[in-house]
């Protein structure tokens, strides 16, 4: 078994066309486990394998410039302070690098908490290796991985009519959440400002950050990703949504 310093350094050993994946996992047999496999099923990736991100942030600029950082968060919670200013401090920092959740729970509030904070994926640890690549694939070509399971649960959710979950309240303020509510209507943006009572500029900036937690290219995009996962949202009345 290679340690983190045999992996790290073949992956110094960098050539133009590949990516460099960074995984932070303070359990040493499985982030060494994690780093070999996925060099064994991916050719063009190169992996560096650190115990938690303050090793990560001492060595970084030893090694080339990273695509995108897989945090193995376990059996901890994603609400939990620690755990949420983790992916909230690193997802911040290396923007618009992709930093993707690995966690033990495919739990539906934590992958919605996990993509409020930051993340530009969640991959509970249930899946295969394949399904693993081709998650942190994704996230680096620009999308967001979430597991299945947790979308049809979702949809399950908003189907029974349930007043009490709030699916978008996860991913948006309340303001913004407003927004999109009024995007998916088709409304211009001088007809929410007027409807909101905000500045037409505000709405601007409210859709410009819509757009990048979807990963939305127009408002015409926002719409149809917000109906494809949200298609009955119960939250559309505009209350109980998180103050921040």
């Amino acid at each position: 078994m290679e340690n983190d310093d045999d992996i790290n350094t073949r992956a110094g050993q960098f050539l133009s066309s590949e990516r460099l994946l960074v995984i932070i996992d303070g359990r040493a047999l499985d982030r060494q486990c994690l780093a070999q496999s996925i060099v064994a099923h991916k050719a063009d990736m190169r992996v560096l394998a650190f115990g938690s991100i303050a090793e990560w942030r001492q060595q970084q600029y030893q090694y080339p410039p990273v695509s995108s950082i897989l945090l193995n968060v376990g059996g901890r919670k994603i609400v939990d302070p620690a755990v949420a200013e983790e992916i909230k401090g690193l997802s911040s920092e290396i923007e618009p690098i992709p930093v993707i959740v690995l966690a033990d729970t495919d739990d539906l509030t934590q992958i919605m908490k996990a993509l409020e904070y930051g993340a530009k994926g969640y991959i509970p640890s249930s899946v295969s290796i394949d399904v693993c690549i081709e998650a942190i694939d994704l996230a680096v070509a620009g999308g967001t991985f979430v597991p299945a399971s947790s979308v049809f649960a979702m949809r399950r959710v908003l189907e029974s009519g349930n007043p009490v979950t709030r699916p978008l309240a996860g991913m948006f303020t309340a303001r913004q959440a407003e927004v999109v509510e009024a995007l998916r209507r088709g409304k211009a943006n001088k007809i929410i400002a007027y409807e909101l009572n905000l500045r037409e500029s505000t709405v601007k900036v409210h859709i410009r950050n819509i757009m990048k937690k979807v990963k939305a290219t127009n408002r015409t995009e926002v719409a149809y990703k917000i109906n494809d996962l949200f298609p009955s949202d119960p939250s559309a009345d505009g209350t109980g949504w998180p103050d921040h």
